[in-house]
């Protein structure tokens, strides 16, 4: 029907044309982006499968990032390991010399002097060697790993000091109040501060004393006098040398004070205690102060020997440890690495666009778009059809 007043082949040609334009923005789009869903309502399913593959790479991605800082952490202890290996070599050399009786107990003293400070180096080089404050070579501490979301690597650290090695200060070096203290620790009243306060000294080889004082009347646990000694111990040391042992057999708990790497240290306590199993005398010990190993006479040379075959087998098993270790972390960073890759393939499958699938499609919303434009031209021209009938 001719018509002036409602024009509609123009509405359907502008119906069509916004379709079309809608469809070509969508085009322009995705091809700018590079993504196929750009919004949930594009794809909300697929929105929500990329978002979660998305939130995975990223997990394995930073997992195959904790391997390899793991495996730096791992080469940083193995290169101390190389030198502490050096280090005991250089020591059983001095061993095997001194056991000989071609040299006198002079000359022996000599050796023992550069022997004593090899061992020495061995024990600063374990302590000294860290990454980012884990010290691998001087603690018996397990690391997580995490090489994904719920998969862990522990890596077990060793202490590699000449103590750990027993080379050093084997001895106990343990003082226990007598024989047991309260069957439970927590108990209120174990020991009671006396007139003045009660103090508890512990000396570690030649430092000064390290004094821990009790105030005066009041009740403490066993767990408090320990807690009360590590916070000391702690600043002055930075070990805690206090602990509870439990007797299995009298089902009792005793207080023990220990020295760092089981060093030389002497125990005094001044005061009252309500129970009666904290003696003036702090000193009953769980083993005689045992020495370091010395090769200042021939006997002591012979079993440093020994010890030196023992500590160096412990080295070698430990260095080893950290050698496959780190075979198994680059081989945890490999698989990852292919997750992640096959994880991102996954994700672009359902979140890329198809460049010449979308290109297609762009070329004929064009053509759509300016075939639109021409037909609304000419729809809008039609009314003046009808005022050719007029005249």
């Amino acid at each position: 029907m001719l018509a002036i007043r409602n024009n509609l082949m123009a509405e359907n040609a502008a119906r069509h044309l916004g379709k079309s334009y809608d469809a070509l923005a969508k085009s322009v789009e995705r091809l700018s982006s590079g993504l196929r869903i750009n919004s949930a309502k594009d794809d909300a399913a697929g929105l929500a499968v990329r978002e979660l593959i998305r939130a995975d790479v990223a997990v394995l991605k930073q997992g195959a990032r904790n391997a390899r800082d793991a495996v730096s952490m791992l080469q940083t202890a193995e290169g101390a390991m190389g030198v502490i290996d050096e280090l005991l070599v250089r020591m059983k050399e001095l061993a095997e010399q001194s056991a000989t009786d071609s040299y006198s107990d002079t000359q022996r003293t000599i050796m023992n002097s550069e022997f004593q400070q090899l061992m020495s180096e061995v024990t600063r080089v374990a302590q000294s060697t860290s990454f980012n404050g884990i010290t691998l070579l001087n603690s018996s501490s397990t690391y997580n790993i995490h090489v994904g979301s719920s998969d862990t690597i522990d890596i077990v650290a060793e202490t590699m000091t000449a103590t750990g090695l027993s080379l050093g200060n084997t001895g106990s070096k343990e003082y226990e109040t007598n024989k047991v203290g309260t069957p439970n620790p927590n108990l209120t009243g174990w020991i009671t501060g006396k007139a003045g306060g009660g103090t508890l000294a512990v000396r570690f080889g030649t430092e000064a004393a390290l004094s821990v004082s009790f105030a005066d009347g009041t009740l403490y646990s066993m767990n408090q006098v320990a807690q009360i000694v590590n916070a000391e111990s702690q600043a002055h040391s930075g070990y805690n040398a206090a602990s509870i042992a439990y007797d299995s057999g009298t089902n009792l708990y005793s207080l023990k004070i220990s020295a760092e790497n089981n060093g030389a240290v002497a125990v005094d306590y001044t005061g009252t205690d309500q129970t009666g199993l904290l003696s003036t005398d702090f000193s009953n010990t769980n083993g005689a102060a045992g020495g370091a190993v010395a090769i200042d006479t021939k006997s002591g040379a012979s079993s440093a020997l020994t010890a030196l075959s023992t500590a160096i087998d412990t080295k070698d098993s430990y260095r080893a440890m950290l050698g496959y270790m780190m075979n198994r972390l680059e081989s945890a960073v490999s698989i990852v690495d292919i997750q992640a890759e096959n994880l991102l393939a996954a994700e672009s499958r359902i979140s890329d666009v198809d460049t010449a699938t979308e290109t297609a499609a762009l070329t004929r919303n064009q053509v759509l778009a300016n075939a639109g434009i021409s037909m609304l031209a000419q729809a809008n021209s039609m009314p003046q059809m009808a005022l050719q009938l007029l005249k």
